[in-house]
């Protein structure tokens, strides 16, 4: 789950004409339509200009939309794997960065409005994963599957997309999140103020090759008692995962939780996800202890993947789950 609170006027999108400054004119700034920018990082729930994967969009009919995304050749926190693959995470983000300027930008949900993410799953291809000589250039082919509105403002919204790189698909997702206004938001949270929540004190990491991280600072997997549990790290100072501040636990958290605690599940010093298929069924607080619980499922059929399903809960309640599907271990019986 996602929330943005910062409160801006919608400007003008679809065929909206600005006219240049002078001197950017006289300078000839503007003679090359192909100069490429990033989205308003306000529509991708982001405070970071960094940290927006989305450059353009276009309506292509009632449902469906085409939107352009770069990933870079290095990330802070999305590394590429030890054998030279872009980090399937960043894929999810993608999917979920477009899930929010598809709403703002085409449903017309106001900034400030709050997000709820109920799901979000991606699979990817290692084979179009490869990090290449320049940041890779992807277009994504979007269709809404779930469009529900309350009194004229979109309520909900479910899509699903198709990542391609050099016209091949290399990844598939789907998405699914409700709508709130501020006020909405407030008595749903059942909380005065919203900005007085503070998050648990900072738990010790788990060794971070245990979970498929090199730097403690991306654990988000605390020790727990037995094996395969741990308890989530939450650390609202990462400059990625929490991004703004928050009152909640964010949902690429969870699923970051979820590819740790797999790692961990198969022994894998780094894990490149082939799929996961996340459902977040409740908001995860930031001043309760939330612990995670991974079992491993075993190998398909044919014994090429194998499964990791991982479980958080909190006071009690179940409130987040992930299926992590990945190439089988050549050194699991």
């Amino acid at each position: 789950m996602s929330a943005i609170t910062s409160q801006v006027e919608r400007a003008p999108l679809r065929g909206a004409k600005v006219d240049a400054p002078a001197s950017a004119r006289e300078a000839g700034v503007f003679a090359h339509p192909a100069l490429t920018t990033t989205v308003p990082k306000e529509f991708v729930h982001r405070a970071a200009v960094a940290e927006v994967m989305l450059t353009s969009w276009k309506r292509r009919g009632d449902t469906r939309f085409t939107v352009t995304a770069q990933w870079p050749r290095a990330h802070s926190f999305f590394t590429p794997s030890e054998s030279g693959l872009h980090d399937p995470l960043i894929a999810a983000e993608t999917v979920r960065q477009i899930g929010a300027l598809l709403a703002h930008a085409e449903y017309g949900v106001p900034l400030g409005h709050h997000f709820l993410m109920w799901g979000l799953d991606i699979t990817v291809d290692p084979a179009g994963l490869l990090v290449g000589d320049a940041p890779a250039s992807l277009e994504v082919v979007v269709t809404a599957t779930d469009v529900k509105r309350r009194g004229g403002s979109l309520a909900r919204l479910g899509y699903e997309a198709t990542v391609l790189r050099d016209g091949a698909p290399v990844g598939r997702g789907a998405a699914s999140f409700s709508t709130a206004a501020p006020t909405v938001y407030s008595r749903l949270r059942g909380r005065q103020d919203l900005a007085l929540v503070r998050a648990l004190p900072l738990t010790a990491p788990a060794l971070p090759q245990s979970v498929g991280r090199t730097s403690p600072v991306d654990v988000v997997l605390s020790p727990g008692h037995g094996p395969h549990r741990w308890q989530l790290r939450v650390d609202t100072r990462h400059p990625v995962l929490f991004d703004h501040p928050v009152d909640h636990v964010p949902g690429m958290v969870l699923t970051e939780a979820a590819r740790q605690a797999a790692a961990g599940v198969l022994e894998r010093s780094s894990l490149s996800p082939l799929g996961m298929s996340s459902t977040f069924k409740r908001y995860v607080e930031l001043d309760a202890p939330c612990m995670i619980e991974a079992t491993y499922e075993g190998r398909s059929a044919d014994g090429t993947t194998e499964s990791v399903r991982v479980t958080a809960r909190q006071s009690g309640a179940e409130v987040f789950t992930c299926l992590v599907t990945a190439m089988a271990s050549h050194i699991r019986s």
